[in-house]
């Protein structure tokens, strides 16, 4: 059996390795496009599950390990930005608030399914234009669900968070190691 990461996320890959020495990257090339009647706080296990289900079809005996992370703030969805202009929209938003990130995970091998979401709490410091605009500089913010990364430069904006640091990384790697603890023990 081998261990997939479902996954082309440099944050994800170094996560895992702390739980496996040995796995496979292979990214699940899904639609992200929501489904009307999937409310904003099931998005990233539902994600998670389409990307697990999408290798599962050509690697159905190996464990595969599906994951995604949403920020939510004020009752809206923050994805990764698509410009500058938008990181920027999205960081003076998140602005002296305290927002949420979930992780949704699915793990899965042949049959055998099970998923489960992480929530953790960030709260930004309040941020001025010129904060906002030196860390849009640097080039962090793209690519990065809310515009920041908290392992990075993105940490200078953050004032505390509660919760699990590694489920706003982007795998709560605690949780993962129970969830697929129980899911093998199920199937032996």
């Amino acid at each position: 059996m081998k261990v997939i990461l479902a996954s082309a996320s440099p944050r994800r890959k170094e996560l895992l390795k702390r739980l496996y020495s040995d796995f496979e990257i292979i990214p699940a090339d899904v639609d992200e496009t929501l489904p009307e009647d999937v409310g904003i706080e099931f998005a990233p296990l539902f994600l998670a599950a389409t990307k697990a289900d999408k290798i599962a079809e050509t690697y159905p005996d190996d464990l595969i390990i599906a994951a995604d992370t949403v920020v939510i703030c004020d009752g809206k969805l923050y994805g990764k930005p698509k410009d500058k202009q938008e990181a920027k929209e999205m960081l003076s938003s998140l602005s002296g608030k305290t927002h949420k990130v979930i992780t949704g995970c699915c793990i899965s091998i042949g049959e055998n399914t099970t998923c489960f979401a992480e929530e953790s709490f960030v709260t930004f410091f309040d941020l001025n234009g010129r904060e906002i605009d030196e860390y849009i500089a640097t080039g962090e913010p793209m690519g990065k669900a809310g515009a920041y990364a908290i392992q990075g430069i993105g940490t200078l904006l953050v004032e505390k968070i509660d919760g699990d640091y590694n489920n706003i990384v982007g795998l709560p790697i605690a949780k993962l190691k129970r969830e697929i603890s129980e899911l093998l023990e199920q199937i032996s």
